[in-house]
C-alpha cells in the first residue's frame, strides 16, 4: 500500500512503518496509509528556523506579499486537481470551494496587506512617544520577525484552508512553517503542498509538511517558535499544558470547536425576511461540510412562542437536502470524513438525546444518491429540541461534530444572551433581526463570550458571507471553550509572529533605525529641490526650507470668497470678543495651501501627482500680516504596485512644518516655555516615479551607433533570426506604427488586452523568444531586400515616416497586433522596448 509523503529538510520522504489506513469517505475504499516513524523532528524544526527563516526574515513585507500573490495565482490555475481529490473527503463542490479556493483567498488577502506595512523586513508600530521636554529623547515600537518556526497542528475538516489561513500569515510575517495536517484528510494537504514546493515560489525551508500525528512534535520547540492548534477543546488543553511550552514560554494559539449559537430576534416572526433568512442560515450551517465546521450552528435560540414555527420551517428546509456522492450535481450534502467520525458523532447524539428530544433525523435509514450508505461515512441531519435549556446542560457542553443542532427557547433578550453564554465561549454567534435596538442589545451584552458576531437582516443578505465563514481580515478565535486564541484578523494576525520591542534614543537615531522621519530629528538638506528626485533617490530626512510669504488681509478675504468659507474669525472682526482669536485669522486650509505654494516645484518631473493628505494639525492661529515659511521633509517611503497605464512609482509621505517667521523677532518677554514658531504640521503624500534604468533611449544617433556594429553574419543571443530578418521585422512594425498597415485583427485576447497594453508602461524587458503573432513558431519570413545594408536603409526610411506621422497627427491612435490601440506616447514606449529587445539580441547595446 502506498503511503502519504512528507516534505522535510528539502526532500519528499515517507515514514518507515507500514502505517495506519486512510479510507475514502464515500466508498469506504482503503487507498493509502499514513506513517511518520523515522522523522527527526528536532532537525526538521531547526531546518525551518535556519534554511527558511533566514531568507524570509530578510525579505521586505512588499516582497513577501508579492510572493504570496504569485503563489495564489499559481495554485488557482491548478485548482481542479484538488477538487477531484477533495471528493474523497466527503466534500461537495461547494464544500471544497470553501476549503480550496477559500485557502487560496487567504493568500490573496494577506498579500494585499503588504500595502499597510513599510517597505522593510520589520514593522514600525504606532505613534512616536516624546520622552523629554526638549524633544531630544524619544521612543517608538518596532516589530521584527521571530527567529523561530510556526508549528501548525491542524484539523481534518479543512485540510487546505486550515493550512493556508495560517501559513499565509506567518509567511507574511517572515516566519517559516511546519504543518501537521490531521491524518484522515492529509492527502489533500499533501497535494497542495506538493504544488507549492514544485512552484519554487517560496524560499526552501519556508514550508515543511508532516502528514500525520507526531506526538513528540512539541518536545523540542523553542521560545522563538509559535504553536497553533485547531481541533477539539480536550486535545487542545492537553497540548497547551505541554511542559516544553511552559518551560520555553512558547506562544500557543488554540482554535477549538465550540457550541456556536444563532439567535432569532423577537421581531423576526414568520413571514418576515429575517425569519426566512434565519432558517436557511441554520440549514446551511448544519449541512455545509456535513456540519464538520468549527463555526457551525450547534444551538438554535428562538423566542419561546416561535419554537414550533422554527422547528417546522427547519424540517422543511432539511427535507430538501439530498445526501450521497458529492460528485453528483443533485447531491447537497456529502459524507463525514470517516466511519470513525460517524461513530464519534453518534456517541455525541446519544449523550444529547438523554436530555433533549430528537425532532428531526433518522440514524438507521439514510437515503443516498449514487453511493452505498453502508460503505460510506454518511449520516442524516439531526435536530434536537429542549424546552428547558437552563436545566439541560448537555446541549451547552457536548458538541456533535456533524449535521446536528438543538432548538431551545428564550423569554427575553437577557435570557437569550445568558443561553448563548452557557456555551462558555464560542468562535461565532449570530442574530437575525431587523431591529437595530435588539441587535445592539445582543451584540454588546454577548460579545464577551464570542470571537465574532454576525447580524443578519434583509438589507445585507445578498452580500453576507454567512455565519460560518471566517474572513482573513477579521479575527478568528474565541474565549473560553473556543480556545482563548486569535488567528487571522488582517494585520493583527501577522503581529502574532512578530516580536514587539520598544526602542529609545534621539529623534535622529530613531529616524535611522525606523526609516521614518521623527519630529526634531536632524534635517538632511537636499542639494536640489526634493521634487526633482526619483523615488529611489529620496531618503527619510531629506529636507527643503522654503522662502517666506506674508499673509495679507486681502489674501484671507479672497480665500473666503473663493471657498465660501465665511466663518466669523476670517470675515467679521467685530465678533472676536470672547473668542480665542485676537484679530482677523487666516483659514487653516489657506495656510496649508499657501505652504504648498511655497514648497511645490512647478516644472514637470518625477512627482506624478498629489496622492492625498494623511494628517493635519493647526497649533495656533495666524493673523493677517503674519509671515510664514515651510520645512518640507521626507517622512517615509511606501512602495506600491502599478498595473494600469502608468509608470512604476512609489508613495512619498512628506512632513510639512509651517513656521511663523516673525517669532524670532518677538521680544523674549512676550515668549513663554510653551511658545513655538511652529504653527501647523501636516503629512502630505505624493506619487513619485521610479527611475527608468532598464532601457537605453533610442535616439537617431543611438540607433545609428547600434546599427553600425551589426554584421551580416552576426549570431543572435537567442532565437533564430538573422540580422537582416531582425531589421526587416523592425521595418514591418514601423509600417504598423505609422498607419501604413492597419488591415489586421488584434491578436491578444480581449480578456487580457488591458493588462498586456498596460505592460508598455513598466520597466520590464520583453521575454526572450517572444513569438510574433503573424509568424508560426520556429519559422521566418522570406527576406525582402537584397542585403543587410539595403534593409537598414529601408528601416531608417520607415522610422522617419513613423516620426513624421505623429508630428502631423499628434492625437492619432493606431492598432498594434499585440498591444491594441496605441497613442503617440505609447508608440514611443513600444519602440523603446522593441528596439532594446532586438539590439540586445544581437549584442549591439
Amino acid at each position: 500500500m502506498n503511503k502519504i509523503q512528507h516534505y522535510v529538510q528539502g526532500q519528499w520522504t515517507t515514514g518507515k512503518e507500514e502505517g495506519a489506513p486512510i479510507y475514502d469517505a464515500i466508498t469506504g475504499e482503503h487507498f493509502t496509509n499514513w506513517a511518520v516513524e523515522g522523522l527527526n523532528i528536532p532537525e526538521v524544526l531547526n531546518y525551518g528556523r535556519t534554511k527558511g527563516g533566514e531568507v524570509l526574515r530578510k525579505m521586505t513585507f512588499q516582497e513577501r506579499g508579492n510572493m504570496l500573490k504569485k503563489l495564489a495565482l499559481y495554485l488557482t490555475k491548478r485548482k481542479e486537481q484538488f477538487y477531484d481529490l477533495s471528493y474523497r473527503t466527503g466534500a461537495t463542490r461547494v464544500d471544497s470551494w470553501i476549503d480550496i479556493e477559500g485557502g487560496f483567498g487567504n493568500l490573496f488577502a494577506n498579500a494585499s496587506l503588504r500595502k499597510l506595512f513599510p517597505n522593510k523586513p520589520f514593522h514600525v508600530e504606532g505613534d512616536p512617544i516624546d520622552l523629554s521636554r526638549g524633544g531630544r529623547f524619544m521612543a517608538h515600537h518596532i516589530m521584527v520577525p521571530k527567529k523561530g518556526v510556526a508549528v501548525h497542528i491542524n484539523a481534518f475538516n479543512f485540510p487546505v484552508w486550515g493550512m493556508l489561513e495560517k501559513c499565509a500569515v506567518n509567511w507574511m510575517a517572515g516566519v517559516p512553517a511546519v504543518v501537521l495536517p490531521a491524518p484522515s484528510s492529509a492527502y489533500l494537504a499533501e497535494a497542495v503542498a506538493r504544488e507549492i514546493i514544485n512552484s519554487g515560489i517560496l524560499p526552501e525551508g519556508a514550508l515543511q509538511i508532516i502528514n500525520g500525528t507526531v506526538k513528540t512534535v512539541l518536545d523540542t520547540v523553542e521560545s522563538q517558535d509559535v504553536v497553533t492548534f485547531t481541533g477539539s477543546a480536550a486535545t487542545g488543553r492537553l497540548l497547551k499544558a505541554h511542559p516544553r511550552l511552559i518551560e520555553e514560554s512558547v506562544p500557543f494559539t488554540m482554535e477549538a470547536d465550540s457550541l456556536n449559537a444563532s439567535i432569532l430576534g423577537e421581531d423576526a416572526v414568520p413571514g418576515t425576511p429575517e425569519f426566512n433568512l434565519f432558517v436557511k442560515e441554520v440549514r446551511k450551517e448544519m449541512t455545509v461540510k456535513a456540519g464538520q465546521k468549527c463555526t457551525a450552528i450547534r444551538r438554535i435560540i428562538v423566542p419561546e412562542n416561535l419554537v414550533e414555527d422554527v422547528q417546522i420551517a427547519l424540517a422543511k428546509e432539511l427535507d430538501k437536502v439530498t445526501i450521497g456522492d458529492p460528485r453528483l450535481k443533485e447531491v447537497r450534502m456529502g459524507a463525514l470524513v470517516s466511519k470513525q467520525q460517524v461513530e464519534a458523532v453518534k456517541s455525541s447524539i446519544a449523550d444529547i438525546g438523554k436530555e433533549a428530544e430528537m425532532v428531526y433525523g433518522n440514524l438507521d435509514n439514510i437515503e443516498t444518491i449514487g453511493a452505498d450508505a453502508n460503505k460510506g461515512a454518511f449520516i442524516s441531519p439531526v435536530v434536537f429540541r429542549t424546552d428547558n435549556p437552563f436545566q439541560n446542560n448537555v446541549v451547552h457542553e457536548r458538541e456533535a461534530f456533524g449535521p446536528v443542532s438543538t432548538i431551545m427557547p428564550y423569554k427575553s433578550m437577557d435570557e437569550a444572551v445568558q443561553l448563548a453564554q452557557m456555551g462558555k465561549g464560542s468562535l461565532v454567534s449570530s442574530i437575525a433581526t431587523y431591529d437595530d435596538n435588539i441587535a445592539t442589545d445582543y451584540v454588546v451584552n454577548a460579545a464577551s463570550h464570542h470571537g465574532r458576531i454576525l447580524v443578519i437582516n434583509r438589507e445585507m443578505a445578498k452580500q453576507s458571507t454567512g455565519h460560518g465563514s471566517p474572513l482573513p481580515y477579521l479575527v478568528h478565535g474565541g474565549p473560553g471553550r473556543a480556545g482563548g486564541g486569535e488567528e487571522m484578523g488582517g494585520m493583527r494576525g501577522i503581529k502574532h509572529y512578530l516580536q514587539r520591542t520598544a526602542i529609545q534614543g534621539t529623534p535622529s537615531t530613531i529616524t535611522e533605525i525606523t526609516g521614518i522621519y521623527q519630529q526634531n530629528a536632524k534635517y538632511k538638506e537636499a542639494e536640489d529641490h526634493p521634487f526633482k528626485y526619483h523615488w529611489e533617490d529620496i531618503q527619510p530626512g531629506m529636507s527643503l526650507k522654503t522662502h517666506k510669504r506674508t499673509l495679507t488681509d486681502t489674501d484671507i478675504q479672497n480665500f473666503a470668497n473663493l471657498t465660501w468659507d465665511h466663518f466669523y474669525a476670517h470675515t467679521d472682526i467685530t465678533s472676536l470678543d470672547g473668542s480665542i482669536f485676537e484679530k482677523r485669522t487666516a483659514h487653516g486650509y489657506f495656510i496649508i495651501s499657501a505652504a504648498a505654494g511655497l514648497f511645490v516645484y512647478p516644472n514637470k518631473g518625477p512627482v506624478a501627482a498629489n496622492y492625498g493628505l494623511d494628517s493635519i494639525r493647526f497649533l495656533r492661529p495666524l493673523y493677517h500680516n503674519d509671515t510664514i515659511y515651510v520645512r518640507l521633509t521626507c517622512k517615509e517611503k511606501v512602495d506600491r504596485d502599478v498595473s494600469s497605464t502608468e509608470h512604476p512609482s512609489g508613495i512619498v509621505k512628506w512632513h510639512v512644518e509651517v513656521f511663523d517667521a516673525n517669532f524670532e523677532n518677538r521680544p523674549e518677554s512676550q515668549k513663554t516655555d510653551k511658545d513655538s514658531p511652529l504653527v501647523a504640521v501636516a503629512t502630505i503624500l505624493t506619487m513619485v516615479q521610479k527611475k527608468q534604468e532598464t532601457f537605453v533611449e533610442m535616439t537617431k544617433a543611438k540607433i545609428n551607433e547600434c546599427l553600425s556594429k551589426l554584421k551580416a553574419d552576426a549570431k543572435p543571443k537567442w532565437g533564430i533570426m538573422t540580422p537582416q530578418h531582425m531589421i526587416e521585422h523592425l521595418e514591418y512594425t514601423y509600417k504598423i506604427a505609422s498607419g501604413e498597415i492597419q488591415d489586421f485583427e488584434i491578436a491578444t485576447p480581449e480578456k487580457i488586452l488591458d493588462k498586456v497594453h498596460a505592460s508598455l508602461y513598466n520597466y520590464k524587458k520583453f521575454p526572450q523568444n517572444s513569438q510574433f503573432p503573424q509568424l508560426e513558431k520556429d519559422t521566418l519570413d522570406d527576406l525582402k531586400h537584397q542585403d543587410l545594408e539595403t534593409a537598414i536603409e529601408k528601416f531608417k526610411e520607415q522610422r522617419k515616416k513613423y516620426i513624421e506621422f505623429f508630428k502631423e497627427n499628434p492625437d492619432a491612435k493606431l492598432k498594434n497586433l499585440v498591444f491594441g490601440e496605441l497613442n503617440r506616447y505609447e508608440s514611443y514606449l513600444l519602440e523603446r522596448k522593441h528596439l532594446n529587445h532586438h539590439f540586445e539580441q544581437f549584442d549591439l547595446l
